[in-house]
């Protein structure tokens, strides 16, 4: 009978009946598909959500369903988030930090006792923080006869409804705690607001609805080390280190604005290829913005420091004008550019305006110098499109001109992630001495198909890979090395723009005619 295997399941040697055999081989040619550039993790505290667990956001209705609302303080996720999305940014990795002060909200369903009412069942919320005291438990006579129905309500959720829950005294309450923990049909499965436990009551329950008190955020001590977290290998990852794997190329630590931070901030940078936007403390001045920079010891291309110029955004949730941090401004207008832009000259949107131009100040030419020279940015206006506000230099932290662009930061962790996460299938493949070895061309044939994409597409300059027995010598190939050298030239941003004029009464113009022949 004829045998259908897969590459690598069918043994030659080893045939011995007369058949047909089907060998199903795959494309010599792997297609590289970049990795995607518009990931933005932000880390930061909220009013509901999980702690410590990167929740997938892609709009502001999706982030207050998952973390509730945009809160006006420091540190506030959705408000870094809410700038972003301004940008055009829409692919979001949150991660939510407390100080470990934060606290579930509860309440008591209770039954028909008098004087005093027994508690029937406890509903404690699926997640700490203040949201969690808005959901409402309303218990109301059941579809059914001899039933009832609890119905959990959050502002901004579904109402979950559990219908139809029969049984008296005790046996309802044990069926309420089952239906509300399990689910109680098909379509009603387990809540996603609360669970319960069962209480001591024995009588029925009174027809009442009850709100839910006593949530805590956990947001009142928030410092730069919570926010940074923990890195454990045998405890759960907590604040910026829960991003890892989430393949988010920018990242903020909202308002973090302790330049302690920053060189543990460089260190994860380099290690997940992630562009780290940092910034300094609100009214910071540019000497101090240098010397904060110079102390901590930062120079490289894996963040960028924004100034302590703080900005004022138009807060329609919270229905007020308010300071909130250049980062998120900057990190979604990042996100959202290809990976060979730079976020120079790059007007940001949503800016009521900055605590430079709220003085009625402008930077000077010597402000702008010593930014440019301490490896720091800012937003500004104007900036060189005109009176707008943007970003006004386009430089991360590194002082070397060669790697200091925020071009260089993306499209180097950009062709790294997509290398890293498309080779791999050449591992463990089979490698011969011989000039025209399979291995060799498919691996060339691969990366070059992939750069020739990019060059088409007027992403990169130029490129060359090499993979042949040049640099995959007989000697290394015994040991089972195998090496592709790739070069690749990015496309050069233009920062000095210079228009030469010449203009005066005795000043000849020659003119040349553009009417066709």
């Amino acid at each position: 009978m004829t045998q259908i295997t897969q590459a690598g399941q069918l043994n030659a040697t080893a045939l011995v009946v007369p058949d047909l055999y089907i060998n199903i081989l795959p494309p010599q040619v792997a297609a590289l598909n970049g990795v995607p550039t518009n990931v933005l993790g932000v880390v930061g505290t909220a009013q509901w959500g999980p702690v410590n667990a990167p929740t997938i956001v892609g709009n502001a209705a999706q982030y207050a369903q998952n973390f509730g609302a945009i809160q006006n303080r420091k540190y506030d996720m959705g408000t870094a988030v809410a700038a972003a999305l301004l940008q055009g940014a829409n692919n979001f990795r949150c991660v939510r930090v407390t100080d470990g002060t934060d606290v579930a909200a509860t309440g008591q369903l209770k039954d028909t006792t008098t004087p005093t009412a027994v508690t029937g069942l406890t509903l404690t919320a699926k997640y700490t923080g203040t949201l969690g005291n808005s959901l409402q438990a309303t218990v109301s006579a059941g579809s059914a006869a001899s039933t009832y129905k609890i119905v959990l309500a959050l502002p901004g959720q579904v109402p979950e409804v559990f219908d139809n829950i029969a049984g008296s005294g005790a046996t309802f309450w044990a069926n309420a705690v089952s239906a509300i923990n399990n689910g109680n049909g098909p379509l009603r499965g387990p809540s996603q607001l609360c669970t319960a436990t069962v209480g001591t009551a024995t009588a029925s329950p009174a027809l009442a609805t009850v709100t839910l008190a006593s949530g805590t955020d956990g947001a009142t001590t928030i410092t730069g080390s919570v926010l940074v977290g923990t890195d454990g290998a045998t405890t759960a990852r907590k604040g910026m280190y829960a991003l890892r794997g989430t393949g988010a190329s920018v990242a903020v630590l909202a308002d973090c604005d302790d330049s302690t931070t920053w060189t543990t901030q460089v260190s994860y940078g380099l290690s997940e290829g992630t562009y780290m936007i940092a910034v300094g403390p609100a009214g910071q001045s540019v000497t101090a913005a240098a010397t904060a920079k110079s102390t901590a010891g930062i120079d490289s291309y894996a963040i960028k420091i924004l100034l302590g110029d703080w900005v004022y955004w138009n807060d329609t949730v919270n229905q007020l004008t308010r300071l909130i941090s250049p980062q998120g401004f900057v990190a979604g207008l990042l996100a959202n550019l290809a990976p060979q832009n730079s976020g120079l000259n790059k007007q940001v949107y949503g800016v009521v305006g900055t605590q430079t131009s709220y003085q009625n100040l402008t930077y000077s030419s010597a402000d702008l110098q010593a930014l440019v020279q301490a490896g720091i940015d800012v937003i500004c206006n104007p900036i060189p499109a005109g009176a707008q506000f943007g970003v006004r230099i386009g430089h991360n932290s590194s002082s070397n001109a060669a790697i200091q662009g925020d071009n260089y930061t993306r499209m180097t962790n950009y062709l790294a992630a997509t290398l890293a996460s498309g080779m791999g299938v050449y591992v463990g493949k089979l490698q011969s001495t011989q000039p025209n070895d399979p291995w060799r061309r498919s691996v060339k044939a691969t990366e070059d198909n992939f750069l020739q994409n990019m060059q088409d597409e007027d992403q990169i300059d130029s490129f060359s890979v090499q993979c042949d027995l040049n640099n995959n010598t007989p000697s290394r190939i015994a040991l089972g090395y195998g090496q592709a050298d790739v070069t690749v030239k990015y496309l050069s941003v233009v920062e000095k723009l210079i228009v030469n004029m010449q203009g005066g009464q005795n000043v000849s113009v020659a003119r040349v005619s553009t009417v066709p022949a």
